[in-house]
């Protein structure tokens, strides 16, 4: 039977972004995929998109995640989208699938998991900060500080994918915590506060609503003045020893190489995932796309946009 794909219309609105849809079914209207290409309204984030593809286990292989592709990327350069990035797991049908369409890595991320049934390490106090935690939204006094100490992820490792400086204001942070608690998911966050009251480090953990599955580590910065004095791994264990619902592990994942730290600070290596960029242009100068591997997701094409290409192509295994 033949494979039409249908325009749909997206309720998902986010003020920094929108998606497009496609549904692909067979002439008698029988779903068999679909994908959605994210689109970033923000001017520095404009020539970047997002998209998820998806096509069931049961009708692979007949050039539907293809047709869908074909459909994101039309999508892309209609919207003068410049290059695509992908999350899929490493050696799943997802990564062929990619690898098949010429996708390449951008960035490798470790995935580590913690055990929180083990007794988890005393850390010492660093001298002239204080710690403080919340769960949910942040507190409105702290809004700005806590979007000021944003600005300590900006130069995490971005491989070989030339990103632009991920922007903050207080709008989005309300809105990240907002997103996190419309699914029924619980954030809980420690802050590293400095002699002047302001936030110059955290730490976030969200647990599933339903306490089942593992917490996600979404992530840990310290504003680089603050660095090398122990901040991040003193902020880590408070939230491993107080989830915010009962949760056997929570799992963290990091860019590649990094920077070791002691034992004490958190999960083991469990999986890596692999980040890389497709371009859009029909007169790019770059010869090959690229894509974005996540060894912890399922075995779908997630695939996203982003801005320069990787030549080459390289997976890493679990450890």
């Amino acid at each position: 039977m033949s494979i039409r794909l249908i325009p749909l219309t997206d309720p998902d609105y986010r003020p920094f972004s929108r998606r497009i849809a496609w549904l692909a079914a067979e002439a008698d209207g029988t779903p068999v995929g679909s994908a959605f290409l994210r689109l970033d309204s923000r001017s520095n984030y404009s020539h970047l998109a997002e998209f998820e593809l998806t096509v069931h286990p049961a009708e692979r292989r007949r050039g539907i995640g293809s047709q869908l592709l074909a459909a994101v990327v039309a999508g892309a350069r209609e919207h003068e989208v410049r290059s695509l990035l992908s999350d899929v797991q490493v050696d799943s049908v997802g990564d062929e699938f990619l690898r098949h369409h010429e996708f390449e890595i951008g960035l490798t991320l470790i995935y580590t998991r913690l055990d929180l049934s083990a007794a988890v390490p005393d850390v010492p106090e660093v001298p002239g900060y204080r710690l403080i935690s919340w769960e949910g939204a942040v507190p409105d006094e702290l809004l700005q500080t806590f979007t000021d100490a944003r600005t300590g992820m900006n130069d995490a490792p971005m491989g070989t994918i030339d990103t632009s400086v991920d922007v903050w204001d207080v709008e989005r942070t309300r809105h990240a915590a907002e997103v996190i608690a419309q699914r029924g998911d619980h954030l809980s966050v420690v802050a590293a506060l400095d002699e002047t009251g302001q936030i110059v480090g955290f730490t976030e953990v969200v647990v599933p609503g339903d306490g089942k599955g593992d917490g996600q580590h979404y992530g840990t910065a310290v504003l680089p003045a603050h660095r090398g004095r122990g901040l991040a791994l003193w902020m880590k264990p408070p939230r491993s020893r107080r989830p915010a619902t009962a949760s056997p592990t929570w799992t963290d994942s990091s860019p590649t190489p990094s920077t070791p730290t002691q034992p004490c600070a958190g999960p083991t290596p469990s999986s890596a995932t692999n980040p890389a960029t497709r371009p859009t242009a029909a007169n790019s100068t770059y010869s090959s796309p690229a894509s974005r591997y996540r060894t912890s997701e399922p075995a779908t094409a997630t695939l996203r946009l982003a801005p320069v290409p990787i030549i080459g192509i390289s997976t890493t295994r679990s450890s």
